[in-house]
């Protein structure tokens, strides 16, 4: 037995039109959090910024162990904000400068037991939380998917009836 043309462009048009909404409707990823490095001839400071919150990892850098006993003060944008220790032996820091969008200079100041040792490095903020200029590009592309389908349907539709009206 035949498929029918009719069903086949049917189906085609459901499909399309399914995939369409499921395009349309895909959650818009996070951008990925900014990083800072800085180091000096012991330590490393790593700081990864999201939301105006920064997590830095301190570790030695003879053998990656962290650094949980130190004072760690970063100096951001010229103002000195002391950072909390966690329990996991990670640092964190909550202000709105890191919210600020462009390049930053950032020293991490660390005092602890073998001294005190000052880590410089750039942190780069992008603008707008990191999104991109073209965020709206995926959700147009599914509209003219659809609208394209839409339309395929209703001169499909236009055509049967003809064709069933000279019958």
């Amino acid at each position: 037995m035949r498929a029918r043309p009719s069903f086949v462009r049917a189906c085609v048009l459901a499909a399309s039109a399914l995939a369409a909404t499921a395009f349309v409707a895909a959650p818009a990823e996070s951008a990925p959090p900014a990083r800072i490095e800085a180091r000096s001839a012991d330590l490393l400071a790593v700081g990864l910024v999201q939301d105006g919150r920064m997590t830095i990892h301190l570790s030695r850098v003879i053998d990656n162990a962290p650094v949980r006993d130190a004072a760690v003060t970063v100096v951001l944008r010229g103002a000195s904000h002391p950072a909390t220790a966690e329990t996991d032996g990670s640092y964190t820091l909550q202000t709105k400068d890191l919210a600020l969008p462009g390049a930053a200079a950032v020293e991490f100041e660390v005092a602890g037991a073998g001294g005190q040792q000052s880590l410089k490095g750039t942190l780069q903020v992008a603008a707008a939380g990191g999104k991109s200029g073209d965020e709206n590009s995926a959700r147009q592309l599914g509209w003219w998917v659809l609208n394209f389908a839409v339309c395929i349907g209703f001169l499909w539709l236009i055509s049967r009836r003809r064709k069933s009206a000279q019958s």
